[in-house]
């Protein structure tokens, strides 16, 4: 496969490029057909308004419509991955070696954490994973909602609020909404196979997927979707001594997926709906490798060294049920259940516990994690006419919310002390790469939340309309707190519109973020400790300054410009501020010698370190998003222009001091220190633009997208000469379509120029084996060949 990628890249990139200019330039071009069709601009939203025919050519903060065609000219099977090649404000770097994040990797909106960001299906809230990511990924201490459990299959249009939203949904919309609306048709469907494989040789995938819709009698209607596929490790890791041990890049991955989204009509005015998913995710992913000389392993067992491995199963499921009904005076009323669950498992395979000498099992089963949403929702929405030239429309409501964690011990032996000394006199308990949950940190944690909101929107004139929101939310664990939101657009001509919001949020600290518990290994400048993540009340916590958790409260500040200039051109400019005070961080790796002294003392023998969450950051994020469109109807066929592209800046206002309680064990202790503060506000890139265009023509249909990548920089912990800014890249992803009849034949490649990032010049200890930077916005496996065939009815 390889071969044959070699052999079409370049010709494939020249036509397509070819292909894709040459209608620019065409002067005898049919009459444009309208904007609001060339751009979905009348496509009536159902994200950030309560108004039921409010457009987004109408919309008073910015909301972009993912089509399903736009997905899956990105050429990816993965939401996530889609939504990061078609939005400029969402970045989803691909992390390896880190754990758990190797199979649940989080995105992130305008540069803030994943769990910022509130994701809705048909408009209801979506649980978040089980996981926690603890390691040195972008996202570190987030447990953010899984996208790429949702198979795109099942897909009608993603909807992407970039506006605080948290007094009309609650908790977690400070940096948006993403809303997945799913296909709900009662005909019609799909079905498309794909197969795809990286220009170095590895990386081989291949995916199945389909839909279909339904009639259910003569009142009822149902949809389904599945998706399922399967892909192969690849490696970029670099040969030491002639030869490759590591193993650094993707995972291996085994995934299918299922949703329904169906209706019944039970009366005229009542409606009984429901949707749900679910998934399993199959990842075996590796750790660092244990060379045969390293004090960790037992040369009787692998006299060569070894490379543990992780091997995850995330099970993932959803289902809402509801009844929907409008009176005879207008009043439209939803009452719903929704139900969602997350399970995350971790069994450890090629490895040991160096403490149980040369009798330790090579795998082992390390313990899970669980996370349970239910959720009641009751919402009212009525438009109500006081003579004014269009009526008002008012929508309130409550909900009641009930969350589960649950953390599982592994088996005993994956967390034992032996008693075992290495050969350096140090005992290292626990299964090497990821110790299991001891029974010390299982449990079972939960909370209950309730909320009442209140939301009036109008348009008081011709050119002027209007909204204001509040939201009043009681939380069992840690208190109430109350935001709101004002907005407003202006359109000064049908050409020219300026919209702006004002608006306050918060996101309730996780019961992940509270109440995980763990020991593994982490790599802090190249040397290996076994580090304790300890939830906020634990004594070792408690000792080292922890408090208990409290929500983070936002301030939204948007801007913007929309302009129509001329048929089927579109612009928007939106400039945004973004204060979050109180941000929930994992702390740094407390590892001095001090505090190793204290938790060896006080009951964590052989442990190098102690971390917790804590509320320690204020942080302002500032930044501009630019989308443009332009179609155009040619004598060779239609031929679409996108051009997007988003500054973000971030940057830390206040971070507070140590607690007297760490300082009395280590008064140089450095609680959020230079690696944090670097991947808050330097390790996201802080631009990102691209140029995408479509042109149909016959038969044919040739996409195309440059992106150029800004640069990201990586503080040392304590070097700052150490430091690197890895440079800005573009990368190019072609695809050509022929249709034939209703079949669809795909060729495409993914970055077709083969760009890799900046290597970095940091030394994993003394051996520069792993070439580069894992928060590398489009990775680090190169070139991405693919084919695909369709057929739809």
């Amino acid at each position: 496969m390889s071969v044959v990628f070699r052999a079409v890249r370049r010709p494939l990139a020249l036509a397509l490029l070819a292909a894709l200019t040459a209608p620019a330039y065409a002067q005898d071009a049919a009459p444009a057909e309208p904007a609001a069709e060339a751009h979905n601009l009348d496509q009536v939203i159902v994200t950030g308004t309560r108004v039921s025919d409010r457009t987004v050519a109408e919309s008073s903060a910015p909301i972009d419509i993912i089509t399903p065609e736009a997905l899956e000219a990105t050429g990816t099977v993965e939401l996530a991955t889609a939504l990061a090649r078609a939005l400029p404000s969402l970045n989803f770097p691909r992390p390896a070696i880190t754990d758990g994040t190797d199979a649940v990797r989080p995105a992130q909106l305008r540069g803030l954490a994943p769990d910022q960001v509130l994701v809705l299906v048909n408009g209801k809230r979506r649980h978040t994973t089980a996981l926690i990511n603890l390691n040195g990924s972008q996202g570190r201490g987030s447990s953010p909602v899984d996208l790429n459990a949702i198979p795109i299959a099942s897909i009608e249009r993603v909807e992407v609020l970039r506006d605080g939203a948290s007094a009309q949904y609650g908790s977690d919309a400070i940096a948006g909404v993403v809303n997945v609306v799913l296909k709900g048709s009662d005909h019609g469907g799909s079905i498309a196979a794909r197969y795809g494989q990286y220009s170095a040789g590895d990386g081989e995938q291949y995916q199945l997927s389909g839909d279909a819709g339904f009639k259910l009698g003569d009142n009822g209607k149902l949809h389904l979707a599945a998706q399922g596929g399967h892909q192969d490790q690849t490696n970029r890791a670099r040969p030491f001594q002639g030869v490759v041990e590591q193993r650094y890049g993707d995972p291996e991955i085994d995934q299918g997926a299922l949703s329904y989204n169906g209706e019944y009509n039970l009366a005229d005015y009542l409606t009984l709906y429901s949707f749900g998913s679910y998934s399993k995710r199959d990842v075996l992913s590796n750790g660092y490798f244990r060379f045969a000389a390293d004090p960790r392993n037992i040369p009787s067992i692998y006299p060569n060294g070894f490379l543990p491995q992780i091997h995850n199963i995330s099970k993932d499921r959803a289902a809402v049920v509801g009844l929907r009904s409008e009176t005879a005076g207008g009043t439209q009323i939803d009452l719903s259940y929704n139900y969602g669950h997350n399970e995350l498992s971790f069994d450890i395979e090629n490895t040991l516990n160096r403490s149980l000498g040369p009798t330790s099992p090579t795998q082992f089963y390390a313990g899970a994690l669980e996370v349970t949403q239910h959720v009641l929702n009751l919402d009212f929405a009525k438009p109500v006419d006081f003579g004014w030239q269009y009526p008002v429309t008012f929508a309130w409501g409550a909900e009641w919310r009930g969350e589960e964690f649950t953390q599982h011990a592994g088996e005993p032996l994956s967390y034992a002390n032996g008693g075992v000394a290495a050969p350096n006199g140090q005992i290292i308990p626990g299964a090497q790469v990821f110790s299991g949950f001891r029974a010390s940190d299982a449990g079972d944690f939960d909370r209950h939340s309730y909320s009442l909101y209140l939301d009036v929107e109008a348009d008081l004139t011709d050119k002027f309309s209007a909204g204001i929101a509040a939201r009043f939310e009681s939380y069992s664990d840690f208190g109430d707190t109350t935001s709101g939101k004002l907005s407003a657009r202006y359109a000064f001509t049908d050409k020219v519109a300026l919209r702006a919001t004002a608006s306050t949020g918060f996101r309730a600290p996780s019961l992940q973020q509270q109440f995980f518990q763990s020991i593994a290994t982490n790599f802090i400048s190249g040397v290996p400790y076994e580090i304790g993540t300890f939830r906020v009340d634990n004594p070792a916590a408690v000792a080292l300054g922890s408090e208990s958790l409290k929500a983070e409260e936002s301030t939204n500040y948007s801007l913007g410009l929309v302009l129509q200039p001329r048929e089927g051109l579109y612009i928007t400019v939106d400039a945004y501020q973004i204060k979050v005070d109180d941000r929930i961080l994992l702390s740094e790796n407390l590892t001095s010698t001090a505090v190793r002294n204290y938790l060896q003392a006080n009951g964590y023998p052989g442990i190098g370190g102690g971390r917790y969450f804590t509320n320690a950051v204020d942080t302002k994020t500032q930044g501009v998003d630019l989308i443009a469109t332009q179609a155009w109807e040619l004598a060779s066929g239609k031929f679409d222009l996108t051009l997007g592209y988003n500054y973000s800046k971030t940057e830390i206002e206040h971070i507070a001091p140590n607690p007297a309680r760490l300082t009395a064990i280590d008064p140089a202790a450095v609680r959020i220190g230079r690696t944090e503060i670097g991947r808050i506000t330097k390790g996201a890139p802080k631009d990102k633009f691209f140029l995408a265009g479509d042109w149909d023509t016959g038969n044919w249909s040739f996409n195309a997208t440059a992106t150029r990548y800004g640069e990201f920089t990586e503080l040392h912990a304590t070097n700052p000469a150490l430091d690197q800014t890895f440079s800005a890249k573009w990368t190019l992803d072609l695809a050509a379509t022929y249709h034939l009849g209703s079949w669809d034949f795909t060729l495409g490649g993914d970055n077709v120029l083969d760009e890799y990032p900046d290597e970095s010049k940091l030394v994993l200890g003394t051996r520069n084996y792993l070439p580069y930077n894992t928060a590398s916005p489009f990775g680090f496996n190169g070139a991405f060949v693919y084919v695909k065939a369709g057929y739809k009815w």
